[in-house]
């Protein structure tokens, strides 16, 4: 492992921990789409159909479990705890991500590396994670202000695929077999969908503002 898919791992856990601080801690998930959380859990419960047939390492399985189990955790918390479902935006999230979910499984039955039930699935949940944050950058569109800890889940989201494009440059060059093209494609796809957020997201914090998106 190299330290830029390490430094990608970690972002990605903060931005986890910054959404589950937010919900458990505020008992709110005001500023969350829900349907970007049931995307990732989707993602990463088709992405990990090896975890109990193929042993990497131990950081490796217990990555898995983290990402897996965690996006089940949020999921059942903005759908069914009593209290956290109560602040959810029902009437902005509104993005119908089925179309996205379809989109992704026709995609990876035509662009795969290898015609087998898990290369389909893996291949499924690169194309939709490429895409899952969409519902959650229009709802933050739509409401305008968006608070601290949100924003910072979002950002940090955003900079653990940026890691991992540097990780895919840096395994290109020092790996004779890297050929994970799927996962490169896809993921400078991602990082572009951040590149908006990105910009008032510096803007505010240059200005020492409160982070507002256009409508």
């Amino acid at each position: 492992m190299n330290i830029f898919r390490f430094a990608g791992d970690m972002t990605h856990l903060i931005s986890i921990l910054v959404l589950l601080l937010k919900i458990y801690a505020t008992k709110s998930c005001s500023g969350i789409s829900l349907k970007t959380q049931e995307l990732y859990a989707l993602v990463f419960l088709t992405r990990y159909l090896d975890l109990f047939t193929d042993f990497i390492s131990i950081y490796n399985t217990v990555m898995k479990l983290v990402f897996i189990g965690s996006s089940l955790a949020i999921v059942w918390c903005m759908r069914w705890h009593r209290v956290v479902k109560r602040s959810y935006d029902r009437d902005l999230d509104t993005f119908r991500h089925y179309f996205l979910v379809l989109a992704s499984f026709i995609l990876a039955l035509l662009l795969h590396e290898k015609f087998t039930v898990q290369e389909i699935f893996w291949a499924f949940s690169i194309y939709l994670e490429a895409v899952a944050i969409l519902p959650q950058l229009v709802l933050l569109q739509r409401s305008g202000n968006v608070d601290n800890l949100a924003g910072q889940y979002v950002f940090f989201l955003g900079a653990y695929r940026a890691f991992y494009i540097l990780n895919w440059i840096y395994r290109y060059f020092t790996e004779a077999q890297f050929s994970r093209w799927i996962s490169c494609v896809s993921g400078l796809v991602q990082t572009a969908l951040y590149a908006d957020f990105f910009y008032y997201y510096f803007i505010s914090w240059k200005n020492n503002a409160k982070l507002q998106l256009p409508a």
